[in-house]
């Protein structure tokens, strides 16, 4: 914009004082036609009138300059001299603009530019009578002298006005620009509070109602469509913060009544667990059916105990007031424990338990009683579910976390199984039979105790491949989890079984040989006597015995054996030359231990 403004008005400028010249350069050219002198003097007197008759001509120049034509035809007798009007010389012409004008062409090679045929201009520097260097133009053109040939005059013009008015009209545009931008800035501000200031409300708003704070709403004025924004957004804040006070008051009612309906249920579960453990201990005295009874509700009382435990625990942690005691432990340590305590569950479900802890950077602080409970509880969710094959729990750490994972190659998990496998009483397949009790919320307080730790409970499940549960804690108290050192999904993900080495297994199964009755071994009774006096077991064969007696210790009147305070026996034998042989404890012999007490399995069963 600014060099066109400057260009329109240097060619604004330009145009009269290109008429000018003409004007200047035809008055000067009348003088030198009106004139017949051929003499020196005469000739030297007619250029300064023509001289001064074209500077006369050209009010608006700085200075006139009359020199030579460079085509001239060569020296001549009366040759007229170089002279210069004003404060100019002749050194401000160009050699480039004596070429255009001698030739009558233009030079555009050298920034000139030709309005006329006899014209040409070309811009300089001039210095002023301050010495300060100003814009000028050189404009020049030829006239014909009689006898002597063509000579060339140069009008010198300033253009010192014309600039100064280009830099007025470029201050004038700097100063409107400026004073438009920060119009321009002013009305975007304005509007941008009036706009974006609502906005940033609803959202710092939305954000404090999200951390908790129901009573924040957006400020409302107005009737715009900013203003219905907010009037809609704090209709929605304030439906949002009655329903979720209702569900509040609704889950502290639930929480309440849990917590007093287990803490209520503690003291008679007490005197039935008491009387049903009295019952328990004298089963052997009932009959077969009596006795199945008191086992199956000795069975239930010690589930029903659990669920109470479970149910207020979870209580604790709805009502806050849990707390936890974090010690220097070890985690290969208590998956150690948790797997020999559970030894005997996985051999009765078939299955083997594999601890792979290829050690790293040693103990880790946590709470050993809750994490304890955490692996027991993925460990007896995997025996449940791993269909008898083998289970691998492994531990590593890291520098910043520990982790241990419990792999199992069972049925598996949907994903949307997945997403709901911490839920409360949840579970995956209703109709499957729960073989090893359990109130439904083991890995809803697991996950709880893992938070409550600053750590993470995760878990990878495919249909068909099993499931791996994994466990990750900060190694340190408030320490950061960088990454943990356990993969969440296994290297072998979709293997049906893994192949166990005999030095990684911690468990094996139940055969048909370790329910074989063995030997019992009975002191020597040959020799030995009654408190009569008499020999207990006569050292003469014989191929039978009889058995006299046999007095439970609550009955005063027997005296004990010497062998055993337990309880006395009395043995005499019919034929005292043979020494009794112990009957047969093999089952092709008659007797069966299982007429006598319920098997494992019948114990597992439920009572419907």
């Amino acid at each position: 914009m600014s060099n066109s403004i400057a260009s329109d008005l240097f060619n604004s400028r330009l145009r009269p004082l290109v008429s000018e010249t003409e004007r200047a350069v035809t008055a000067a050219q009348t003088v030198f036609a009106s004139g017949e002198e051929t003499d020196s003097a005469a000739l030297e007197t007619l250029q300064t009138v023509a001289v001064d008759a074209a500077q006369d001509s050209a009010a608006n120049s700085y200075g006139v300059i009359f020199m030579q034509s460079g085509s001239g035809t060569g020296e001549q007798p009366n040759e007229l001299r170089a002279l210069a009007k004003g404060p100019v010389s002749a050194d401000l012409v160009s050699d480039e603009l004596k070429e255009a004008v001698s030739a009558g062409a233009d030079t555009t090679a050298t920034g000139a530019a030709s309005t006329s045929p006899q014209t040409h201009y070309q811009s300089i520097a001039l210095v002023d009578e301050l010495g300060n260097v100003v814009p000028g133009i050189v404009i020049g053109s030829t006239v014909t002298v009689q006898n002597l040939g063509q000579y060339e005059m140069y009008f010198v013009y300033s253009m010192e006005e014309t600039q100064q008015t280009l830099d007025f009209v470029q201050r004038t545009l700097v100063v409107a620009m400026i004073v438009l931008v920060l119009l321009v800035a002013v009305i975007t501000g304005f509007v941008m509070r009036a706009v974006i200031q609502p906005i940033r409300e609803a959202a710092k708003t939305s954000r404090r109602l999200a951390a908790g704070h129901l009573e924040q709403r957006v400020p409302e004025s107005g009737e715009d469509d900013i203003a219905t924004l907010a009037r809609s957004f704090n209709e929605m804040a304030d439906s949002l913060q009655d329903q979720i006070e209702r569900l509040a008051n609704l889950s502290q009612v639930q929480q309440r009544f849990v917590s007093d309906v287990s803490h209520e249920l503690r003291t008679p579960l007490t005197t039935i667990r008491l009387a049903g453990g009295m019952l328990f201990d004298r089963r052997d005295d009932f009959d077969t059916v009596t006795a199945r009874s008191v086992e199956l509700l000795h069975d239930q009382i010690e589930r029903f105990e659990i669920l109470l435990a479970d149910l207020l625990e979870i209580s604790r942690y709805d009502a806050g007031a849990v707390e936890i005691l974090r010690e220097s432990n070890s985690l290969a340590t208590v998956a150690d424990d948790v797997i020999g305590a559970m030894t005997p569950v996985a051999l009765d479900h078939g299955t083997r338990l594999v601890l792979k802890a290829p050690g790293g950077y040693g103990e880790s602080e946590f709470d050993a009683r809750r994490i304890n409970r955490v692996v027991r509880n993925l460990l007896g969710n995997a025996i449940e579910h791993g269909e008898a094959k083998p289970i691998v729990v492994s531990v590593d750490s890291n520098e910043s976390a520990v982790a241990l994972s419990v792999r199992d190659y069972g049925i598996g998990m949907t994903e949307a199984e997945r997403t709901r496998v911490f839920d409360r009483f949840w579970r995956a397949d209703p109709s499957r039979k729960r073989t090893m009790g359990g109130s439904g919320l083991g890995l809803a307080i697991s996950l709880e105790d893992v938070r409550l730790h600053e750590g993470r409970l995760e878990v990878w499940s495919e249909p068909g491949k099993g499931t791996n549960f994994r466990l990750t804690l900060p190694r340190f108290v408030g320490g950061k989890i960088m990454g943990s050192p356990l993969p969440l999904e296994p290297g072998d993900a979709g293997a049906a079984t893994i192949t166990i080495e005999e030095e990684d297994v911690s468990s094996e199964a139940f055969t048909d040989e370790d329910v074989d009755t063995q030997p019992i071994e009975l002191p020597d009774l040959v020799g030995m006597r009654s408190s009569n006096a008499e020999p207990l077991v006569s050292s003469a064969p014989t191929n039978s015995m009889d058995v006299i007696d046999i007095a439970p210790m609550d009955e005063p009147t027997q005296t004990p054996a010497p062998w055993d305070d337990a309880e006395a026996v009395v043995v005499t034998s019919s034929a005292p030359d043979s020494v009794p042989s112990l009957p047969s404890s093999d089952p092709d012999d008659g007797v069966n231990s299982d007429d006598a007490s319920p098997s494992r399995d019948q114990e597992q069963e439920d009572p419907k």
